[in-house]
């Protein structure tokens, strides 16, 4: 996944527009990172597009670039509500059809629903708009509550901030967990949200400050020892609570599970060590944390879709072509 297509109209977010660049547009090779062509493409190549808040962008490609790109990404329109032109649509659905990823930030699904491709498919959008979503397209399957899905070869996400969750998401399973944390460091954001996070949390009122400095200190020292490893009990024990409460202020700060936040950062680390060692996949389990490799390999295939061994194989060639390119 290394040509990547913005699809650009008048009146998208800027902010969508600036994620996706941000992710797939510096050059981060010092970092590890595969390069990326990047490409913002329109209806009328090279006019000027306007945006909210008086900013222009000047598209570089027209609408056939979609046929190059291993990825198409559409961000959203300031007013959801808004039409896009036929061709856009069009486009999109040509992208689709010959089974190109198309990958849609916030308020975008509505751009996707109107192309028609999520008839009856799973989708996300923000959660203040997903009842508009669901009442203008009663066929869609709107999911209200999670950062970002994917249902066909079509990725929805949440609002805002969710669309780097998505975008770093789809850096990790197209060129491993390395790359994408290279990504986040840079962008100074967290590297791993699962898409089962909540999009909505109650924040802490400044009285339950010392409380949520406790939960932080906490997953910092749980990523420390994930090859020990610690279990809810004892993340609850660290935070001086019982292991009830401590669940219920985990999730109110974060918008998931202990088990599930242990279990997403510990594949992440699999992952990391299967791209990155030799180690067999019995060791690999136990540095990321896991039980017994039985274990390891349910939680990962369920997670990845394929074993932890096939994973291995198959991030072998595309680490040797990543050194390749870097020594090109």
């Amino acid at each position: 996944m290394h040509r990547v297509a913005i699809v650009v109209q008048p009146g998208i977010r800027a902010f969508d527009l600036a994620v996706i660049t941000e992710v797939w547009g510096p050059d981060r090779s010092r970092l590890g990172v595969p390069p990326f062509e990047l490409r913002r493409c329109a209806l009328d190549q090279g006019r000027p597009i306007p945006l909210p808040g008086g900013l222009t962008l000047v598209p570089d490609r027209g609408l056939d670039w979609l046929a190059e790109a291993d990825l198409v990404v559409v961000p959203a329109l300031a007013e959801p509500a808004d039409p896009s032109p036929g061709p856009v649509l069009a486009a999109l659905r040509e992208a689709h059809a010959r089974g190109v990823p198309v990958a849609a930030l916030c308020a975008g699904a509505f751009i996707l629903a109107e192309a028609g491709l999520l008839e009856g498919r799973r989708a996300v959008t923000h959660w203040w708009l997903a009842p508009q979503l669901a009442a203008r397209h009663p066929g869609i399957l709107v999911e209200e509550d999670l950062l970002y899905v994917a249902d066909s070869g079509l990725w929805t996400s949440a609002g805002v901030a969710s669309g780097i969750d998505l975008c770093l998401h789809l850096v990790r399973e197209a060129h491993g967990a390395e790359a994408a944390a290279a990504i986040a460091r840079s962008m100074v954001t967290g590297p791993f949200r699962t898409g089962d996070h909540a999009q909505y949390l109650d924040r802490p009122t400044p009285a339950a400050d010392r409380t949520a400095e406790a939960l932080a200190a906490v997953r910092e020292r749980a990523l420390r020892r994930l090859h020990e490893p610690p279990d809810v009990a004892t993340l609850a024990r660290w935070a001086g609570m019982s292991p009830r409460t401590f669940a219920r202020h985990f999730v109110a700060a974060t918008g998931t599970t202990p088990h599930k936040w242990l279990l997403g950062h510990r594949l992440d680390e699999a992952r990391k060590l299967l791209e990155r060692t030799d180690h067999p996949v019995p060791e690999v389990a136990r540095r990321a944390g896991f039980a017994s490799e039985v274990t390891f390999r349910q939680h990962f295939t369920s997670y990845v879709g394929v074993s932890p061994r096939a994973y291995r194989a198959a991030a072998a060639p595309r680490n040797r072509d990543d050194s390749v390119r870097k020594g090109s």
